[in-house]
């Protein structure tokens, strides 16, 4: 198994929708829905991680993702890897849906992501990463439509 410090955003727009990647997998072809988010680099935090991380994926201001977060365990194969262990998912709320832009991905990036699209909560895609996806929105935003 491998591990890599990481972290997720966790969207969430006016109407309560949450904004999901999909990527398709390059070794198999299976494709995950995920949060945008990504790997930690030598020296730098979790949240400006997040920030930078929401920024290149989907052009969002990093100044939308607040300072809390909470842990989530993941266990998900990507790339003929198994990754194991805890990210930092933060959460990033906007007034109204933002549009998503593309240009800030790497070439890699550009390949394997096949949409961004925004889900009601209720309505997850089957598959979404981490299952847990929405305890771990409703420890972030424990007020919100979504708590248990």
């Amino acid at each position: 198994m491998t591990w890599r410090p990481a972290v997720r955003v966790v969207c969430v727009d006016d109407r309560h929708r949450v904004l999901l990647m999909c990527w398709r997998d390059p070794a198999d072809g299976h494709l995950v829905w995920e949060p945008p988010g990504g790997g930690i680099e030598d020296g730098e935090s979790p949240i400006d991680t997040a920030r930078r991380e929401l920024t290149e994926e989907t052009g969002l201001p990093g100044s939308a993702v607040r300072e809390r977060a909470v842990p989530v365990h993941r266990h998900i194969q990507w790339n003929g890897r198994l990754y194991d262990g805890e990210e930092e998912f933060f959460l990033a709320v906007f007034d109204e849906t933002p549009a998503i832009g593309r240009e800030g991905l790497t070439d890699y990036e550009s390949e394997w992501l096949v949409e961004h699209a925004w889900f009601p909560w209720k309505e997850l895609p089957e598959g979404v990463e981490p299952p847990e996806l929405l305890d771990a929105l409703s420890r972030l935003a424990p007020a919100g439509p979504w708590a248990t």
